[in-house]
């Protein structure tokens, strides 16, 4: 059982991650109750299969979605080992529960009336906000991703192009239920959006910049960032690639503010000096978010 996660029985960690799923889940369903599923939008998974043969055949989207994943975590419990826990099973219901009352309460009306594009933009950001808690959780989504788990198994593929290929497929469905060319336009907005905001929710919105500085003069550049930054870093022993002389390239963090101060000092005392800044996506360690706090997290 080395890949589940296990909190105590009714310990602060284990309300907390059942309460990101629960909430997560409710999120997730309300994006594809209230965006979604009115507008006939794929966003692969299951849930994308579930709203093509609710469309056309009147079927409830929830326990359809259900129906597919119940089956999908046993094979894949079976194929792949203990990969999924009793969260994802708790996920996966609430979900399809949360789909499903939504739709009674709710009805089939958008919440957007005749803007699909608003409908695609929003209904990805909900879906990206629940599943993203859902992951905080240390929980999975299930569903059709573990078709691409068993498949990439067998064939040693990348598991990150089965997923998209399998969600590409699902799209198709779709296209060929509906005769609709604006279907996966849409779908893929969906998908787009949910894949940027689950990032923002499990890495948050960072301000931070990655520096690499090649100088003449890396002392001055170094008591700039440590007294005046209040900062650390690297230096990197480096060699020209043209002459073959010796190069110190100082590696180090800072924010967007602290960026432009640096810059202008770099500017003042050696304007020759070679910049590379990078978005810093996550930044762990003395000065930042610490490790142990993101793993807890």
């Amino acid at each position: 059982m080395a890949f589940i996660v296990k909190e105590k029985l009714f310990s602060k960690e284990w309300f907390i991650a059942y309460s990101l799923i629960a909430v997560g889940a409710f999120i997730m369903a309300a994006g594809f109750v209230l965006f979604i599923t009115p507008y006939k939008i794929v966003p692969g998974g299951v849930y994308g299969v579930s709203i093509v043969l609710h469309h056309l055949f009147g079927t409830p989207v929830g326990l359809i979605a259900l129906c597919f994943d119940i089956p999908l975590t046993l094979l894949g419990i079976k194929i792949l080992g203990p990969r999924f826990g009793i969260k994802t099973v708790v996920g996966f219901v609430l979900t399809a529960g949360f789909v499903d009352l939504l739709t009674y309460l709710w009805g089939d009306q958008a919440l957007v009336e005749n803007d699909a594009l608003l409908s695609s933009i929003f209904g990805g950001v909900f879906i990206g906000l629940g599943l993203g808690m859902i992951f905080k959780a240390k929980a999975t989504s299930g569903g059709s991703d573990i078709i691409a788990m068993i498949v990439a198994k067998y064939t040693k593929l990348p598991l990150g192009q089965l997923m998209i290929a399998v969600d590409s497929v699902i799209v198709l469905v779709g296209v060929v239920a509906f005769q609709d060319w604006k279907i996966p336009l849409y779908s893929l907005i969906v998908i787009f959006i949910t894949g940027r905001v689950v990032d923002v929710v499990l890495q948050g919105i960072s301000y931070d910049k990655t520096l690499f500085i090649v100088s003449e003069k890396p002392k001055e550049l170094r008591d700039k960032i440590i007294n005046d930054l209040n900062r650390g870093g690297t230096f990197i022993q480096g060699k020209g690639m043209y002459n073959g002389s010796d190069r110190t390239i100082i590696y180090t963090v800072v924010n967007r503010r602290e960026l432009a101060m640096l810059q202008d000092f770099i500017h003042r005392t050696d304007p020759d000096a070679f910049m590379t800044v990078i978005n810093a996506n996550e930044i762990l360690g003395k000065g930042f978010k610490s490790l142990r706090d993101r793993v807890s997290d």
